[in-house]
């Protein structure tokens, strides 16, 4: 048991130290949609924070809802830890326009109860200090493809509009959207619009039915080799469409890019 332990000691000091991160501040607070806040954050060590592919993501801490305090995690190994052994208030965002000449960068939160990151969106002011680390890993199109397909739920909102606005000109770009509320009915960006997007209704099913459902409604005669299919939403939820795409249909993993974005409140916080 002893060997074990400090096998697993080892393995979890394995992990890469994520970029640093960045003290920043809020410079404005939009209400993109009634689902939907766009916060504006601004700091020195933004103007070198480099964010060259759509649906990349940075890390955002905030402070403890309090007293407002911004502390500073360390990295263990492993995880950002507070002082007291704790886990901080940092969730990962889809970083939208980045301004290195001004210092600034957009992200979207969207708006839910007990959320600790949405509650600190809704009071957020400027001047309210807030840190960000990042950027993560993006989103490449693979060579030879002609026709994309993208799914997301509301978290996803802000990479979905990114991918359809970055797509090029010779690729046809489908995507379904799946929301709580008409409310959250956003106008999508880019050359391909609001033409390419389907909106999915969900109120009652489990996170991201919607878009399993689509998912399972596709053959392989609807994947050729041309296609890339890219989701991202509630993590069992993508875990469905990927056992769909890569067990039941037996794509080849290339073909598809399929990211958990979060889980339920019983299992996080946030």
């Amino acid at each position: 048991m002893l060997i074990m332990t400090e096998r697993t000691d080892r393995l979890r000091k394995l992990r890469r130290e994520p970029p640093p991160l960045r003290s920043v501040e809020v410079v404005e607070r939009v209400e993109r949609s009634p689902r939907l806040l766009r916060i504006t954050l601004a700091g020195d060590g933004l103007r070198t924070l480099v964010v060259d592919q759509p649906a990349a993501s940075v890390r955002l801490l905030v402070p403890s809802p309090d007293d407002n305090r911004l502390e500073m995690p360390t990295w263990d190994g492993n995880e950002f830890l507070l002082a007291d052994g704790s886990r901080p208030l940092l969730r990962t965002f889809t970083p939208l326009r980045v301004d290195n000449e001004q210092g600034h960068v957009d992200v979207e939160i969207v708006r839910h109860e007990g959320g600790a990151v949405s509650g600190w969106a809704e009071t957020a002011r400027p001047g309210d200090p807030a840190a960000v680390s990042g950027p993560g890993r993006g989103f490449d199109l693979p060579d030879g493809v002609a026709r994309l397909i993208l799914l997301g739920d509301e978290t996803a909102l802000p990479a979905v509009g990114q991918l359809i606005e970055w797509a090029p000109g010779g690729v046809d770009v489908e995507a379904h959207v799946e929301v709580i509320s008409d409310e959250a009915v956003v106008e999508m960006p880019g050359h391909h619009g609001d033409d390419a997007v389907t909106w999915h209704l969900s109120v009652s099913d489990p996170p991201g039915s919607a878009l399993v459902e689509v998912v399972r409604s596709l053959s392989t005669a609807d994947l050729p080799d041309i296609t890339h299919l890219w989701a991202a939403g509630e993590a069992a939820a993508m875990q469905a469409i990927r056992s769909h795409l890569f067990t039941d249909l037996g794509l080849p993993r290339s073909r598809a890019t399929v990211r958990g974005y979060w889980k339920p409140a019983r299992d996080q916080s946030d």
